[in-house]
C-alpha cells in the first residue's frame, strides 16, 4: 500500500484529535513510610534503609523523597536511574568522617535534588577524594544541594558527564568540584567558599578534549593549604583540559589566580569579576594554544592578566575588552611577583583594554628573546608607572611587537620603557625605536 503525504497528513490530524490516552505516573516512594528511615535517631547508622530505598527507586523507575532532618549515613552507592529528592535545606545527609558518603560507578541518569552532604570529621578520612565520589558515570546531576566539611573535594568526578547547578559548597579541605577527565561537564550558579586549596577544578591525566562550561558561579575565599607556586590557591584551575568555558563568574579572595589555564588550548575567559586576587588573576601558562581573554573585570592583584612561557610553547591569545585596575605593589602569597597590568609573549593581541593603578607597567610584552608577534592597540592607560614595556633584546628568537593607536595618561614616570631582561635599558622607546628593527610605535596619544 503507498501512502501519499496528504493521506500521512490527514493521519496525523485524526490521531491528534482523538482523546488522549492517560499516561499514568508511578507514585514517588516515602523513604521514612516505606523503609523506615528514621531522622530523630541521631548517631544511628541509617544506611541500610536509605541503600534499599535508593535501590527500590531506581528500579521501579520512581522518585524517592527524603524527609527534612539529619540522617546519619556512610559511604551509599547511588545505582543507575535514581531521581532522589529532598527538602531544600532541610534534608541532611551525615557521614561520620572517616569514610566518603557516597559513591557511584559506571551508573547513568542519577538525578539528586535538594539534598545537603555534610561530613562531621573530615580531617579523619585520610585518602578520601571526595565527599561523593563519581566514577566513569553518564548523565549524572546536582541541583540544589549543599556540600559542606569535605575530606578531599566536595564532588570528586572520574571520567564522567555532570551537571552541577544551584548548590552551595562550603568548608572544603580541598576544593568544591574536582573533574578529572570528564566529559560535558557543566557547572552553573553554584555558591562557593572557604576551600583549602581551590574552588573548581578541571584537570586531564593529558591533553585532550574536554569541554566544560563553567558559568554564572560565586567564588571565594580560596586559601593555599597545601603550598606551591601556583598550583593551589585559585577560585577556577584548568589543567591540559582543552576547549573549556568560563564565563561570567564573580570570584573572589583568591590566594592566587581567580582563573589559572596549565596547559589549556582553547580557553574562553570571559565576563568574569575577579576581585582581590593575591597574585596574577588571569594566567595563562605552560603550553596553553589558543586562549581567548575578554571583558573581565579585575580589581585588586598583584598582577592582572598573563599569557606567558613561550620557553614552553605557550602562545596565541587575546585579550580585548578587559578593565584591569588597583594592582598591589607586593604580592603576599608569592614574594617574587611584580606588579604589572597586562603581560603577553608570543602571537598576542592586547586591544582595547582599559588600565588604571599600577604601580609598574600597564603593559609589558616579552621577557628576553621570549617576545613573538605581540599586537597593543587601543588600550586606555591611567595612573601606572610606566605605560607599555617591552622586551627589547636582540635574539634571533625575538619577533615583532607593534605598539599604536593607544592613550596613555599623564602621570606616568615613562610612557614607553624598553628591557633587557629586568632591567630598563630605554626609558624612551618612541625616540630610541629604531635601535630596535623588531618594534614598530605609532599613533599613540601620550599625556
Amino acid at each position: 500500500m503507498r501512502f501519499s503525504r496528504r493521506r500521512t497528513l490527514l493521519g496525523l490530524a485524526a490521531i491528534a484529535a482523538s482523546p488522549a490516552m492517560p499516561i499514568l505516573a508511578a507514585p514517588p516512594i516515602d523513604a521514612a513510610k516505606e523503609f523506615g528511615l528514621d531522622t530523630n535517631a541521631s548517631g544511628s547508622d541509617q544506611s541500610a534503609p536509605l541503600q534499599k530505598a535508593m535501590n527500590a527507586a531506581a528500579k521501579t523507575g520512581r522518585l524517592l523523597l527524603l524527609p527534612g532532618g539529619g540522617i546519619d549515613v556512610s559511604d551509599i552507592e547511588f545505582p543507575t536511574g535514581l531521581q532522589m529528592q529532598g527538602v531544600p535545606g532541610q534534608t541532611i545527609l551525615t557521614s561520620p568522617g572517616n569514610k566518603r558518603l557516597g559513591h557511584m560507578s559506571g551508573a547513568f541518569d542519577v538525578g539528586i535534588d535538594g539534598v545537603i552532604f555534610q561530613a562531621n570529621a573530615p580531617d579523619e578520612a585520610a585518602g578520601v577524594q571526595g565527599l561523593i565520589e563519581i566514577e566513569d558515570c553518564r548523565g549524572v546531576s546536582f541541583r540544589r544541594c549543599g556540600f559542606y566539611n569535605n575530606p578531599g573535594n566536595g564532588i570528586s568526578a572520574g571520567g564522567s558527564d555532570l551537571l552541577v547547578e544551584d548548590c552551595d559548597f562550603e568548608g572544603a579541605e580541598t576544593g568544591a568540584i574536582h573533574s578529572q577527565n570528564g566529559r560535558d561537564v557543566t557547572i552553573r550558579g553554584n555558591r562557593i567558599a572557604g576551600c583549602g586549596n581551590v574552588g573548581i577544578r578541571i584537570w586531564r591525566d593529558d591533553p585532550d578534549m574536554d569541554g566544560a562550561i563553567i558559568t554564572g558561579n560565586r567564588i571565594s575565599n580560596i586559601r593555599s593549604d597545601d603550598g606551591g607556586s601556583g598550583q593551589n590557591g585559585n577560585g577556577v584551575s584548568i589543567y591540559k583540559a582543552d576547549d573549556v568555558v568560563v564565563s561570567d563568574n564573580v570570584i573572589s579572595n583568591c590566594a592566587f589566580s581567580a582563573v589559572r589555564v596549565n596547559s589549556g588550548r582553547n580557553t574562553q575567559i570571559r565576563g568574569n569579576t575577579c576581585l582581590g586576587s593575591g597574585e596574577v588573576a588571569i594566567y595563562s601558562e605552560f603550553a596553553f594554544s589558543g586562549s581567548v581573554i575578554a571583558d573581565n573585570i579585575i580589581d585588586g592583584a598583584s598582577g592582572g592578566i598573563s599569557m606567558t612561557n613561550l620557553d614552553n610553547e605557550g602562545h596565541l591569545a587575546t585579550c580585548t575588552g578587559n578593565i584591569v585596575r588597583n594592582i598591589t605593589p607586593t604580592s603576599a602569597t608569592n614574594p617574587e611577583a611584580k606588579p604589572f597590568g597586562i603581560y603577553a609573549e608570543a602571537d598576542s593581541v592586547i586591544a582595547n583594554n582599559a588600565i588604571e593603578n599600577v604601580p609598574g607597567p600597564a603593559i609589558s610584552a616579552g621577557y628576553g628573546p621570549f617576545v613573538r608577534n605581540v599586537v597593543i592597540t587601543g588600550n586606555v592607560i591611567s595612573g601606572a608607572r610606566y605605560g607599555v614595556a617591552v622586551s627589547v633584546v636582540q635574539d634571533a628568537k625575538a619577533g615583532p611587537v607593534r605598539i599604536s593607536g593607544n592613550i596613555i595618561g599623564a602621570g606616568t614616570e615613562h610612557a614607553m620603557i624598553g628591557m633587557e631582561w629586568e632591567k630598563i635599558v630605554s626609558t624612551d622607546l618612541v625616540a630610541d625605536v629604531g635601535r630596535y628593527p623588531n618594534i614598530a610605535i605609532g599613533d599613540n596619544t601620550i599625556g
